[in-house]
């Protein structure tokens, strides 16, 4: 076994003037507290930045780093390292050169980890960097268990409920290894698909379904029945459809899982929908609005009563959105209020409220209550239906800032919406500050990004829209780091309308949507398209998921 120099972090970091004395010795004083790595502890309470832990140990050290689009395995590596000793340790096998065994190390500092796998591989280990982030990803790719599922024999039979509910139990850790992957890939939804023979095992990663291979039929039950005792759902039940909810903790995140069982013609039809109720928030300068809508959102949001409202199909990141004003607004001097259904992100200084239909607290009766309780900002998930656009208007004629969102294929389109809920248009045209419509579309993975001439089709649209001459567009390649796809993350598009003195004449006169349309042109607004198609040129997306989300 080789001997390897031990250096300490601390002394690195102190020698490269990255922290002080002091800071280090509040860290060591935490570690031996909680335990944690010394870097995680430095990470966490934002004394160094990764990069600038990056930098330290390459230059100090001359450890090399790698990125995850870089790994490429060869699959008799995974047998050197099992996924249970990549996990304890934060380790992935990369490559071998002669007796070296090259591995990508989150902590290269961890001595023990180097002697333990050099003493289960026979090899000298050599460590290279890797972020956190990229390790997650990598991990959850290298390890998948081929196209179906089985990890453990045991797991083929079919198991009674009450081996099933025991938190060691193979099903148990199956499923809980299940969500974990789908968690670090960054997952919204699982879905569990029966089938006639066997199920399917799909992860919606930027608003895509993908494949995860399948599961067995016996397998499947057990799968199912234990993600019901999570959920706390009455496991006999094969007939009904159910909806509950459970939390969850992956790599120090807390994930709210919320369930929907739906019976189908083969079997219950899982879905997941996980949330990470505080990893979702982001400010309003993180939303990405070009410089001329954010202007003119900040005047929006400028007024201290009067209703904002977001518009857009469902999983267009209205709530997202909503919740980067709230924070813009957030003051120790107000009081805000949301309602929610249900509430998606926790933002610590707000009062959060679930709707809770069989308990008799819905919008309307909720937003009534919340009225009485002396609100600032309110903040109502979403306007459903006649009573409650009366009652959020009201109280954003009575000097209360109210925001919301509506389900509209464009900005303008939320003033029909109203009418046709029964709004009078004058009542509208005096409360609405303005109106943000937008979609999500998925982001080029900047590490596989590249250029390409733009084909024909493409060169007709662009010059249709006045973008004539443009020899350059981008797209990704598909690497590790994004899963082949191309895509990584995703970015919204929008239409923001300020509703001026000039726009609520013409709303409150009864104008119709596209005279408005074309007002709105005249001063400049540019259309959920025009936003799209900038952000094409800019490299951000491609044509292909501008032509797919949104429509001309």
């Amino acid at each position: 076994m080789a001997t390897h120099r031990r250096l300490r972090l601390g002394d690195l970091l102190i020698e490269s003037g990255a922290i002080t004395p002091v800071m280090l010795e509040e860290a060591l004083k935490e570690q031996k507290r909680t335990k944690e790595r010394l870097g995680d502890i430095l990470l966490r309470r934002g004394l160094i930045r990764e990069d600038m832990l990056f930098d330290v140990l390459s230059s100090q050290m001359g450890i090399e780093r790698i990125r995850g689009e870089d790994v490429h395995v060869e699959p008799e590596l995974l047998q050197l390292i099992p996924e249970s000793m990549a996990k304890k340790y934060r380790v992935l096998p990369t490559g071998r050169d002669g007796q070296k065994l090259i591995v990508a190390m989150v902590d290269p500092l961890d001595y023990y980890a180097m002697d333990d796998l050099e003493l289960l591989t026979g090899y000298t280990i050599q460590p290279v960097l890797i972020s956190r982030e990229d390790y997650h990803l990598v991990l959850a790719r290298l390890y998948r268990q081929g196209d179906t599922w089985e990890k453990e024999g045991a797991l083929e039979d079919e198991r009674d409920e009450i081996e099933i509910a025991l938190v060691d139990s193979p099903v148990a850790r199956y499923v809980q290894e299940i969500l974990e992957r789908a968690v670090r890939l960054k997952a919204s939804d699982v879905h569990i698909d029966p089938q006639s023979t066997d199920a399917e095992l799909r992860f919606r990663l930027d608003g895509k379904l993908h494949s995860e291979g399948t599961i067995s039929k016996s397998l499947y039950r057990s799968v199912a029945t234990r993600v019901k005792i999570l959920a706390e759902l009455d496991i006999a039940e094969y007939r009904k459809p159910q909806d509950g909810r459970f939390r969850m903790q992956v790599d120090g995140r807390e994930i709210d899982v919320r369930v929907s069982v739906l019976p189908t013609i083969h079997g219950e039809k899982v879905v997941l929908r996980l949330l990470d109720r505080r990893g979702g928030l982001l400010s309003l300068g993180e939303l990405e609005f070009s410089p001329e809508h954010m202007t003119r959102l900040k005047a929006i949001m400028q007024r201290t009563y009067g209703i904002i409202l977001v518009t857009g199909p469902t999983g267009s990141g209205k709530t997202t959105t909503l919740y980067a004003m709230l924070k813009e607004k957030q003051d120790e001097t107000v009081n805000i209020i949301t309602i929610e259904d249900p509430v998606e992100y926790e933002l610590a200084g707000i009062n959060q409220v679930n709707v809770q239909v069989q308990s008799g607290l819905t919008f309307a009766s909720g937003l009534r209550a919340i009225l009485r309780q002396d609100p600032n900002i309110i903040m109502v998930g979403e306007i459903r239906d006649l009573e409650t656009a009366e009652i959020a208007i009201r109280a954003a004629l009575t000097g209360h800032l109210v925001l919301s969102t509506l389900h509209t294929n464009d900005a303008l389109g939320a003033i029909d919406r109203l009418k046709d809920m029964g709004i009078p248009a004058y009542l509208i045209a005096a409360a609405t500050n303005g109106v943000i419509a937008q979609r999500l579309v998925r982001r080029i993975c900047m590490q596989c990004r590249t250029p390409y001439t733009p084909s024909e089709e493409e060169r007709i649209i662009l010059e249709a829209h006045g973008k004539s001459g443009v020899t350059e567009l981008y797209h990704g390649r598909g690497c590790a780091s994004c899963g082949m796809t191309g895509y990584r993350g995703r970015i919204a598009v929008h239409e923001v309308v300020l509703f001026d003195e000039a726009i609520r004449r013409k709303v409150a006169g009864g104008t119709e949507s596209d005279a408005l349309r074309q007002i709105a042109r005249e001063k400049g607004y540019g259309t959920l398209w025009e936003d799209a198609l900038k952000k094409v040129l800019e490299g951000k997306t491609t044509m292909q998921e501008v032509l797919a989300e949104v429509s001309t």
